[in-house]
């Protein structure tokens, strides 16, 4: 199986997480949501798969190119 890391594309705080580890997401589910700039912008999967690891909680400081989680499809 192939893997696909999301990354963080733009600085900013981790508000809330909206999947788990096991959990299986479509192509466009929101991942998270990151506040940057008084703006909530969600990041979403670019590839349908099972998400199987998280690397970041909510509340926490994030910077452009930090891993979010991996998708493995």
């Amino acid at each position: 199986m192939a893997q696909e890391i999301i990354d963080v594309p733009i600085t900013g705080k981790v508000i809330t997480i909206e999947i788990k580890v096991g959990d299986t997401v479509k192509e466009g589910d929101v991942i998270c949501y990151i506040e940057a700039m008084k703006m909530e912008n969600p990041i979403l999967a670019p590839v349908a798969g099972k998400i199987t690891e998280i690397k970041v909680a909510a509340g926490q400081k994030v910077e452009t190119g930090n891993v979010i989680a991996i998708i493995e499809y």
